[in-house]
């Protein structure tokens, strides 16, 4: 699971995610598989806090016909911190459990 919380080599770094505070588990499931066309098992989600606690800053980025997109910036690490900060990220998501399970 560690892997949906780290940004791919094409991201340059940059981890997008969803605002959880403009859109709910519901609409942003139904937003990446039926509008970006994507496969999803469900939604997992991590706080601004929990981001900042492991030096990787979050914040709005909204584009033209996705207001609720963010990110969560992982450039100041190499790919080992990326990896390690990504499994802190996932297990704090676990405990959370699943917001949204795919129908």
């Amino acid at each position: 699971m560690s892997l949906a919380f780290r940004p791919f080599p094409k991201d340059d770094g940059l981890l997008s995610v969803y605002d959880g505070d403009q859109i709910a588990p519901n609409p942003s499931w139904q937003h990446y598989t039926n509008k970006l066309g994507y496969k999803s098992a469900g939604v997992w989600a991590v706080t601004v806090a929990e981001s900042n606690a492991c030096s990787l800053p979050a914040a709005g980025a909204p584009l033209p016909d996705f207001p609720e997109h963010s990110i969560i910036d992982f450039t100041m690490h190499n790919r080992k911190q990326q990896e390690a900060k990504s499994k802190i990220l996932a297990a704090q998501a676990e405990v959370r459990g699943c917001l949204f399970a795919a129908p």
